[in-house]
């Protein structure tokens, strides 16, 4: 006998949590698609070639072999490990098919072949939205995109706090301090970790990189501009006066430009919900504009819990055409998991029945079929209880699930249609017509 044991990773509700994410995912969807978006669904396994358009993934990878096969070490196809590059390989793929700009949402699991942690998986749900273009991609998208995010978390019922940056901020200005052109990305990445290691840990690993003190200065001052857009634009300003006059400042321009107008789109946003901070950096090295990190004030512990950006080559890397795209992503797994161990989402409901028809005794089968079939036909989940037996044996069965109404056929006749219900909540019991049950 095969002992049954948890795989470490891999997460698997309950059923009551289950119907949360159920739940969870469906106001996802709801949203993406008042925005136009398209459900789209990808294959869970990619090329290793397709996935390294990302960059540097060999220790997420999950390999696909065949479990007769002879022992493999350059594989062809993986897992995919999130569903923006996949999504990039659709769109090169299916070009001449689609009408551009194409928005698409994906909600699916992705695999990381990386050590499990405290709510970090190597299987979970993510939910994407993105956008591509031909060419050029209207400013708007990228406001758009935590407009929707906003949204998500308001009809969820949780405070979210979105924060915007701008790469072309972080390189025009990096540039500006004179930190030399092939360290970029090795200095962005650094800064990266700001929140997780601290100024001191920044500043010695950009010191081991070869910058100087004064250079390190200013890209950690740059790191501290958080707040509402005016303020931080007018603090980066400042910042501005120490750099060299000589430095090329266009992508710099640029970037405040592109923040200036997503600020002025979202103004209905709530200042708390809504951050721009210039600490934020995304280590990916594919994002080429702007950027986003979502935390729960509610949850610190989290981190980000949504992120991404604005992405001018990743499609590119597809198809020999500019495809622009701009997206962001929930994790949603890891979320779920956090709020069910703090006891913020819980649920009595094991099942989506509302109600419980009991079955009294075998002649009434019929019965409880004819009720059943009228309430499953007005879209109510209904159940039949499995076998006739004692009622308070029913009602039990039903409290233990969290179905919150009983039915008891006694009464029903075609031609009457009269049924009692009982509320499991209260204890209250009437007799009604059925037609009672499907109004509003």
């Amino acid at each position: 006998m095969i002992k049954p044991t948890p795989i470490s990773g891999f997460p698997e509700w309950l059923p009551a949590q289950r119907l949360i994410e159920q739940r969870y995912i469906d106001t996802i969807r709801r949203v993406y698609e008042l925005y136009g978006y398209t459900s789209l669904e990808t294959p869970a396994v990619e090329r290793v070639s397709v996935l390294e358009a990302k960059g540097e993934v060999d220790k997420e990878i999950y390999g696909i072999g065949r479990l007769q096969g002879e022992a493999q070490q350059d594989w062809e196809m993986a897992l995919h490990f999130d569903l923006t590059v996949p999504f990039a390989r659709y769109v090169g793929q299916n070009y001449g098919s689609l009408h551009l700009p194409f928005k698409r949402y994906q909600i699916q699991k992705v695999w990381r072949g990386e050590r499990p942690q405290e709510g970090r998986f190597r299987e979970f749900y993510q939910a994407d939205i993105d956008v591509i273009a031909e060419d050029s991609l209207p400013l708007h998208f990228d406001a758009e995109m935590p407009a929707i995010i906003h949204e998500v978390f308001q009809r969820l019922g949780i405070r979210a706090q979105i924060r915007i940056n701008n790469r072309k901020i972080l390189k025009g200005y990096y540039s500006a301090c004179q930190v030399p052109e092939e360290q970029l990305i090795a200095v962005l990445r650094e800064a990266d970790k700001l929140e997780k290691i601290g100024e001191d840990g920044v500043k010695a690993s950009l010191l081991k990189l070869g910058l100087q003190e004064d250079i390190i200065g200013k890209c950690l001052a740059l790191s501290k501009l958080k707040g509402n857009c005016l303020s931080v634009l007018q603090r980066l300003s400042e910042l501005k006066t120490d750099l060299p006059t000589d430095s090329n400042s266009q992508m710099l321009e640029q970037g405040i430009s592109e923040l200036e107008f997503i600020a002025k789109e979202l103004d209905y946003i709530p200042e708390e919900n809504l951050i721009f901070d210039l600490g934020i950096v995304r280590g990916l090295d594919y994002y080429t504009g702007t950027i986003y990190e979502t935390t729960l004030p509610d949850y610190p512990i989290l981190g980000s819990i949504c992120s991404g950006g604005r992405y001018d080559n990743l499609a590119s890397e597809f198809i020999n055409r500019k495809l622009p795209g701009v997206g962001i992503s929930i994790g949603l797994s890891r979320l779920l998991s956090h709020l069910f161990k703090c006891g913020a989402e819980s649920s009595t409901r094991q099942c989506p029945t509302e109600y419980l028809i009991t079955w009294p005794e075998p002649s009434m089968r019929p019965a409880c079929l004819q009720i059943a079939r009228y309430l499953r036909q007005h879209n109510i989940p209904t159940e039949i209880y499995h076998e006739p037996q004692a009622l308070k044996k029913q009602v039990r069965y039903a409290d233990r699930r969290g179905i919150p109404q009983v039915i008891f056929p006694h009464q029903w006749t075609p031609e009457e249609q009269m049924i009692e219900v009982k509320s499991l909540a209260d204890g209250t019991q009437q007799t009604v017509h059925i037609s009672s049950l499907t109004q509003d």
